[in-house]
């Protein structure tokens, strides 16, 4: 008999095709890469109640015997496959010395050469920074800008070129609100103790900067940078109203913004940024005109010095190692928590992997990623949406005709698994050996370019704006598609040797959470066709929003740090989400069964062990600041609380029979049900 690949065995049994017995019994002869079924059982905390603390139950001895590294600011289960496919990718970049990757990989590490450059690679562009408004002319400012915002340089306002959200077969330019040098408007504005901190450590980052180069009067300098960031934070919308799409579409034509902004030529702007445009996008109106204010008002001094300090932060990993060690000190020590740089070759990975996205990508994938897990993935995939049709049926407060529509969507959803059926062409991009800086620079350029050279092209339906080697998966509401890259189809999300309740948990419920993202409060917005328009009745959005603020409720309520809560409007999506992708892979696990009574593994049901799943990729342990500032800008909740959305799922207490008096309990009436 032949052997026959174990992902092609799960990928059969997935589908419904029927396996021999005797293959069958070889494929339980492989062992899961954990535990005895997929799950780690010796990460538990067995002596915590399910119904007191889902998580530590589950996770509670990983948590406590697993340091985090000192070069991270989190560590769970996505960096260890993270982890993984660096390891991979390392390897394919030190096999490929001749080609273009690897030239790009070994001028980055070449660190002895970036010391003995010094300032002289960037320095052209610095003095041209530094005689912006000789005079106290600011005429040259906006064209500047969009030089700088073209190298890859963070300035006050943020162009792109995307899918019009409401003629989504169109390439429209988008304006957003940026300047901020810190992560959040709170940073500069809050009076938490914390952040006060913070903020004082970044004027001092800014300071060192400018000495670094050189510069006189770098602590007034840096104060007045500060000054001006602050009133830019006042200005700026707040992430909650930034993630509503209704909100950010705001559809203006040049003129109309010019009238609205006269502070700033935003004509030159967009002509120099090579995204000319009579008509636009403004995400965020009150913030991009109480921006343009700032900077008429602005000292020319200021917007010159701010613009220096963002250009060496920007390029500091290919400048001399002073410059680095700043950077690293403050965005993530100070920011972080993190103690230890990563080492150079993690960078390198990374570097590389995002400069030459898909020239990494194509050996990867070739090297590492069977047909045989696409094909299971492929498969899962169905399962859970058909799923996912079955509980449209069963709602309650969507109508008759709403539910008609949402079929419509999901039969027009475009599954995207491991890697995209086209690659993007650098042919135009030189890599030259020896010369980091240039290398970087030219990279960013080349992604400006190509991103501004879509407008009045067809839509690339094929691009998926994330790699193969990323952990992660993705909803993109205009394209109706749920992406899946290569490296998280990896234990533990997905084994193929594994228990498949174990797998539905996992990645089934990612699958089940990437497609009810397209009907959470935002992704609901948009149709089967990918555009912004409201196509539930009044009534449906009505009692759809009264059940969210349930879930806003509960997340709100939950306090990961003393004094520091979930905002439970900022992470609304991510947590329906949850709630709806999780009850729908349990859905689809059952109908995988066909009806055959799941056996006991290890004392644990299948419905326990699909929950085990769930809580497995969750693992993570964090560092006080990285939390903090995912507290205030991440729309995730922290894992923990995350893994506490099996509170509202009535399996879940079918499967461990929590007592009203543990602490997740709710009443069967306090449940959240959405989807």
């Amino acid at each position: 008999m032949p052997t026959y690949p174990r992902n092609l065995l799960i990928a059969l049994s997935l589908t419904g095709v029927a396996i021999p017995a005797a293959l069958i019994a070889q494929q339980t002869t492989d062992k899961p890469a954990y535990g005895t079924f997929g799950f780690d059982a010796a990460g538990m905390d067995r002596s915590v109640k399910p119904g007191d603390d889902f998580y530590a139950y589950a996770n509670g001895t990983w948590a406590k015997n697993t340091a985090i590294p000192a070069d991270e600011s989190s560590y769970g289960a996505f960096n260890t496959l993270q982890d993984r496919a660096r390891e991979q990718t390392r390897g394919l970049l030190e096999a490929a010395p001749d080609t273009k990757i690897g030239r790009a990989y070994a001028t980055y590490l070449d660190t002895a050469a970036i010391e003995r450059a010094g300032l002289a690679p960037i320095a052209p562009w610095l003095a041209k920074v530094k005689a912006l408004g000789e005079g106290g002319d600011k005429s040259g400012y906006a064209a500047l800008l969009a030089e700088a915002d073209r190298n890859g340089i963070d300035v006050p306002f943020a162009v792109g070129v995307g899918q019009d959200d409401k003629a989504p077969d169109t390439y429209v330019v988008s304006l957003r609100q940026a300047g901020l040098g810190m992560p959040d408007r709170d940073y500069y504005l809050s009076a938490d103790p914390k952040l006060v901190q913070a903020k004082v450590a970044y004027q001092a980052h800014l300071a060192r900067v400018l000495t670094l180069a050189g510069e006189a009067d770098a602590e007034a300098r840096a104060a007045a940078i500060l000054a001006f960031e602050t009133e830019i934070a006042r200005v700026h919308w707040t992430r909650i109203d930034s993630r509503d799409a209704d909100k950010r579409y705001n559809k203006m034509t040049l003129a109309q913004l010019t009238a609205a902004a006269p502070g700033f030529n935003f004509a030159t702007y967009l002509r120099a940024n090579r995204t000319p445009a009579e008509t636009l996008i403004v995400a965020q109106p009150s913030a991009v005109t109480g921006i343009a204010a700032l900077i008429a008002r602005a000292p020319v001094a200021v917007l010159r010095d701010q613009l220096l300090v963002r250009s060496l932060d920007g390029f500091a990993a290919v400048l001399p190692a002073a410059f680095d060690k700043e950077r690293f000190a403050f965005f993530d020590t100070v920011l972080n928590g993190t103690p230890e740089q990563p080492a150079r070759w993690k960078r390198g990975v990374a570097f590389t992997s995002a400069a030459l996205s898909d020239e990494v990508a194509k050996v990867y994938v070739a090297r590492y990623f069977p047909p045989a897990t696409k094909a299971a993935a492929d498969a899962m995939v169905k399962n859970i949406i058909a799923a996912m049709n079955r509980r449209i049926d069963t709602l309650t407060w969507m109508d008759t005709p709403t539910k008609a529509r949402a079929h419509a969507k999901l039969a027009a959803f475009v599954p995207r698994i491991g890697y995209p059926e086209k690659w993007h062409d650098y042919g135009n991009l030189e890599i030259r050996s020896g010369d980091a800086f240039g290398n970087m620079l030219r990279a960013n350029q080349w992604r400006h370019d190509d991103m501004a050279s879509r407008l009045g092209q067809p839509i690339r339906r094929w691009e998926w704006g994330m790699t193969p080697m990323t952990v992660n998966a993705q909803a993109n509401f205009g394209l109706v598609a749920i992406t899946f890259p290569a490296a998280i189809l990896q234990p533990p999300f997905f084994d193929p040797k594994a228990d498949a309740a174990v797998n539905y948990g996992g990645i089934g419920a990612v699958i089940g959470h990437e497609m009810s993202h397209h009907f959470d409060d935002q992704g609901a917005k948009y149709d089967a066709k990918g555009r912004l328009v409201q196509w539930w009745s009044d009534a449906d959005v009505a009692r759809f929003k009264a059940l969210s603020q349930k879930l806003v409720a509960q997340y709100d309520a939950y306090e990961p740090l003393p004094g520091m809560h979930v905002k439970g409007a900022l992470t609304l999506g991510e947590n329906s989400a949850d709630l709806a992708g999780l009850a729908a892979a349990h859905d689809a696990y059952l109908a995988s069964l066909k009806g055959a009574k799941p056996r006991v593994i290890d004392g644990f049901s299948a419905d326990q062990r699909f929950y085990l799943g769930w809580a497995q990729v969750w693992r993570r342990n964090y560092r006080e600041a990285n939390q903090r500032q995912r507290l205030l800008t991440d729309p995730h909740a922290p894992s923990e609380q995350r893994t506490w959305i099996v509170r509202n799922m009535d399996a879940w207490y079918d499967a461990y029979r929590p007592a009203p008096a543990d602490r997740l309990y709710l009443a069967p009436a306090a449940r959240v049900k959405i989807w």
